[in-house]
C-alpha cells in the first residue's frame, strides 16, 4: 500500500512539475524546502522529468506553427492550385494531399455552377428582351388581344383591349374575366373554347358589342371580326396531362365596323347608280325605238326625238364623268394641279357661261366682288367645277324673273377665301339640310322642275373638304331661296394631304 507520506511526496511533485510547466519556479522551491530530504529528492526527479517535457511541448507547438504559417502562406501563393506539399513534415503530407484533391473537385465544381449560371443569366436576359420585343408589338397593334390563362384569369392584354373593354390595363392581371369582361356572350365563347381544348382550330365569329365608356348607351353597337384560339400547354411535353391541358385562351377582336360601313355604302352606290343610270338610258331606248319604228313622221318631231336623245346622252356622260372624279378623289389617285388660282376671275367665267341658261329663265345673274384680290392655292379646274355646279344648280331650282348671285370675300379668322352662291329659289326642307350633299340625293318633289345627276353636290363637297381642306355647308329657308358657300384655304397645308 501507498503511504500517506509517498501520497504527499507524490503531490508535492505534481505541484512542482505544475509550477515548472506554469512558470512558478519559485513556488515550487517554497514547498519543496518545506519537505524532507526525500521530497526534496522527488522534487529533483519531478524537475528533471517536467524540463524535457515542457520543452517537447513548445517544440511541438512551434513546429505546429511553423507548418501552419507555411501551409497558409502557400495557399495565399498558389490560390486555388492547392497547397504545395513539398515542404512540409511526411506526417502533414497526407494531409495536404486530401485537402488539394477535396479543393480541386470543389474548384472544377464552382467553375461548372458558375458557367450554369452564366449560361441561365445569359437566357433571361434573352427571354426578357424577347418578352419587352412581343409586348411593344402586342401594345402596338390596334386590334384588342386578351390572354388568359386555364381559370379563365387575365394574363395580357393590350392598350386597345383596355380602352375597348373599359378596364385598367395595369391593375387587371390575374383578375377574373368575369371582372374584366362586361359582355356575356364574349365570355362565354371564351370559356367555351378553352373547355374544348382544341389547339389546331381556331374560332372565327362576328360579333356586335357595345363599347365601353360614358357614351356607352347613346352610340350604336360596334362590329367585332373575333379570333379565338387555345394556347399550348405550359408543361413540358411527356409530363403526365400535358397532352390534356391548355396553357390558356387567346382572343383578338378585330373592329371591321368601318369596313361593313364601306361595304354598305359601296352597295348602296351601285344600288342607286344602276337606278340612275337606267333612266336616261331607258329615255335614250325609248326614242331610238320610235325613230327606228317610224313614229316621227315630219322632220320637227324627228329633230325633238333627236334633242331629246342628246340632251338624256349628255346627262348620262356628266353622271359617269361625276362617279368617276367621286371614285378617284375617294381613293385618292385625282391628280391635283395647285396653282395661285383668282377666285374673281373664275367667278367672272363661270357666271359668263351660265348667262345663257339665266336669260332663258329670265333670272338676273350678278356677282357680288370687292376691291380685293382674291386668291388661295388651289387646283384651278375643280373650283371652277364646283362654282359651275353650284350656280347651275341655283338656276335650275329658281323660279322666272329670280334672281342668282355669286360673291367673294376673305375670311381673316380662317385664312380662307369664302365664296357663296345665293338665289331666291324654292329653298331647301328642314329635313333635307343634311342629306342634300349626299349622293344621289334629291328631292322629290324638286325632281319635276330640274333634272339632274344627284351627284354634283357630293362631287362640290369632295373637291372642297376632301381634296383641298376647306369646308362647305348651305343655309336655306323653303320658299325664300337657298345660300351655299364654301371656304379654301389661302395656303395649301401639305400635313392634312390624305
Amino acid at each position: 500500500m501507498i503511504s500517506t507520506r509517498s501520497i504527499l511526496l507524490g503531490a508535492a511533485g505534481v505541484i512542482v512539475l505544475s509550477a515548472l510547466c506554469t512558470g512558478s519556479a519559485w513556488t515550487a522551491l517554497r514547498l519543496a524546502r518545506d519537505e524532507t530530504a526525500e521530497a526534496w529528492k522527488w522534487c529533483i526527479v519531478a524537475v528533471a522529468i517536467a524540463g524535457p517535457l515542457a520543452a517537447a511541448l513548445a517544440a511541438r507547438a512551434a513546429i505546429r506553427e511553423g507548418v501552419l504559417t507555411k501551409l497558409r502562406a502557400s495557399l495565399e501563393v498558389e490560390g486555388s492550385a492547392g497547397l504545395s506539399c513539398i515542404d512540409v513534415p511526411a506526417w502533414v503530407r497526407p494531409l495536404c494531399e486530401a485537402f488539394n484533391r477535396r479543393l480541386t473537385q470543389e474548384t472544377q465544381r464552382a467553375d461548372l455552377l458558375t458557367g450554369r449560371l452564366r449560361e441561365a443569366e445569359i437566357r433571361l436576359s434573352i427571354a426578357e428582351a424577347e418578352r419587352r420585343h412581343t409586348e411593344t408589338i402586342l401594345q402596338s397593334l390596334r386590334d384588342a388581344v386578351i390572354v388568359t390563362d386555364p381559370f379563365n384569369e387575365l394574363t395580357l392584354a393590350n392598350a386597345s383591349a383596355a380602352r375597348l373593354l373599359g378596364f385598367d390595363q395595369s391593375g387587371s392581371t390575374h383578375k377574373p374575366i368575369e371582372e374584366i369582361i362586361k359582355d356575356d356572350e364574349l365570355r362565354r365563347m371564351i370559356k367555351e373554347v378553352r373547355q374544348s381544348g382544341m389547339l389546331s382550330k381556331q374560332r372565327h365569329v362576328e360579333h356586335s358589342m357595345q363599347p365601353a365608356g360614358p357614351a356607352r348607351n347613346s352610340v350604336p353597337p360596334a362590329s367585332f371580326d373575333v379570333t379565338i384560339a387555345c394556347l399550348p400547354p405550359r408543361l413540358p411535353e411527356g409530363t403526365a396531362g400535358a397532352a390534356k391541358e391548355v396553357g390558356g385562351v387567346v382572343t383578338i377582336l378585330r373592329d371591321i365596323t368601318r369596313e361593313k360601313e364601306i361595304s354598305q355604302m359601296k352597295s348602296d352606290f351601285v344600288s342607286q347608280a344602276s337606278h340612275e343610270l337606267r333612266t336616261p338610258i331607258a329615255s335614250i331606248n325609248a326614242y331610238v325605238e320610235m325613230l327606228l319604228d317610224a313614229e316621227a313622221q315630219d322632220e320637227e318631231t324627228r329633230q325633238e326625238f333627236y334633242g331629246i336623245i342628246k340632251t338624256e346622252t349628255e346627262r348620262l356622260s356628266r353622271m359617269i364623268d361625276n362617279m368617276l372624279n367621286i371614285s378617284r378623289i375617294e381613293a385618292g389617285i385625282v391628280s391635283v394641279d395647285r396653282t395661285e388660282v383668282d377666285f374673281a376671275k373664275v367667278i367672272r367665267e363661270v357666271i359668263e357661261t351660265m348667262q345663257p341658261q339665266a336669260k332663258a329663265k329670265n333670272i338676273t345673274l350678278q356677282e357680288r366682288i370687292g376691291p380685293l384680290i382674291y386668291t388661295a392655292e388651289a387646283d384651278r379646274d375643280m373650283m371652277h367645277q364646283v362654282i359651275l355646279n353650284l350656280v347651275s344648280n341655283a338656276i335650275k331650282y329658281t323660279p322666272e324673273g329670280g334672281r342668282t348671285t355669286v360673291s367673294v370675300e376673305m375670311d381673316d379668322a380662317s385664312r380662307s377665301i369664302l365664296v357663296a352662291v345665293q338665289d331666291t329659289g324654292l329653298g331647301i326642307p328642314p329635313e333635307s339640310i343634311d342629306k342634300v350633299f349626299g349622293k344621289f340625293f334629291r328631292i322629290e318633289s324638286y325632281k319635276r322642275m330640274a333634272k339632274g345627276t344627284g351627284l354634283g353636290l357630293n362631287l362640290v363637297k369632295h373637291i372642297v373638304e376632301t381634296v383641298h381642306h376647306g369646308q362647305v355647308g348651305v343655309t336655306s329657308q323653303v320658299g325664300m331661296g337657298s345660300r351655299f358657300w364654301f371656304t379654301v384655304p389661302f395656303e395649301f397645308q401639305s400635313g392634312r394631304e390624305s
